[in-house]
């Protein structure tokens, strides 16, 4: 220790508070029974059910897919419309969709960005939930875009019933729904 360190610790000695010193308490025990449960018939009413939707809303759409490319983006391909960055090894099992405009909230829709949505009449492989990042050409109407790798796209833009498909259904899914699946 040096010498001034020495004289500090003379001159200003360190404070120590006294506490009182600490005395057992005696210890206190709540029993609980447990409660006793009653079994009660329960009666349904028809009435309280007959408010609930039969099925969930759904809308008929055209739908295409799309690559993160300069020629069918804008200048940021791999930025979507709510800033979310499409990973550069991306392929169909990202399952991000493009909604045209009249589909979204921002512009009175019923759809907003990072909603969940079940499309079905695609193909086997393109059918399932996909998540809403992007946002379509004003051009566009009751229309989404599949967000695909072009190697998975290489060779099947010739066949007739792949890159555009109509009268395709797309359903909003809820927390609740989204595990199960409509065969």
């Amino acid at each position: 220790m040096s010498i001034a360190l020495f004289l500090l610790n003379l001159i200003f000695a360190p404070q120590t508070a006294l506490l009182p010193a600490a005395t057992p308490s005696p210890a206190v025990f709540t029993v609980v029974a447990p409660p006793i449960l009653e079994a009660r018939p329960i009666s349904v009413q028809s009435n309280k059910l007959s408010n609930l939707p039969s099925r969930l809303p759904h809308y008929t759409v055209t739908a295409t897919v799309y690559t993160p490319s300069v020629d069918q983006t804008d200048d940021e391909p791999f930025i979507t419309a709510d800033n979310s960055r499409i990973p550069r090894n991306h392929s169909s099992k990202t399952r991000w969709v493009a909604l045209s405009r009249d589909l979204l909230q921002r512009w009175g829709g019923p759809l907003d960005y990072g909603d969940a949505v079940r499309i079905s009449g695609l193909s086997p492989e393109l059918d399932g939930v996909y998540t809403v990042h992007d946002t379509m050409n004003r051009r566009h109407r009751h229309c989404i875009d599949v967000l695909m790798n072009e190697r998975e796209i290489e060779g099947r833009m010739d066949d007739i019933d792949f890159g555009r498909w109509e009268k395709v259904k797309i359903t909003k899914v809820t927390s609740s729904s989204s595990e199960w699946s409509e065969g």
